[in-house]
């Protein structure tokens, strides 16, 4: 008997795709660069932990149901206003 773990498998397929990209240049250790925007796209860079936080992962499913796992940019893409992603970003940094 298994325990299943669906978000810790697409969380895996997510870090996988940004670490196989030429984008993780002038990233540090344990982050990971993103684009954001719904029309023009602003660099971010994360720490990986965010990608586990269940608000994260909304962006996260998103982005998937937008562009799958070939994102225009090469790296991970989420189609949000930034204001948004900053604001979980903030939230996720100060707790």
């Amino acid at each position: 008997m298994g325990i299943r773990l669906p978000g810790l498998v697409h969380t895996k397929q997510i870090v996988h795709r940004i670490f196989s990209t030429p984008t993780t240049t002038n990233v540090p250790k344990g982050h990971c660069a993103v684009y954001v925007g719904e029309t023009e796209r602003k660099r971010h860079v994360i720490p990986l932990s965010y990608l586990n936080h269940p608000s994260f992962q909304d962006f996260l499913s998103k982005a998937e149901e937008t562009f799958g796992f070939d994102h225009p940019t090469g790296g991970l893409t989420i189609p949000c206003r930034e204001e948004a992603f900053t604001n979980l970003t903030h939230s996720l940094n100060c707790s």
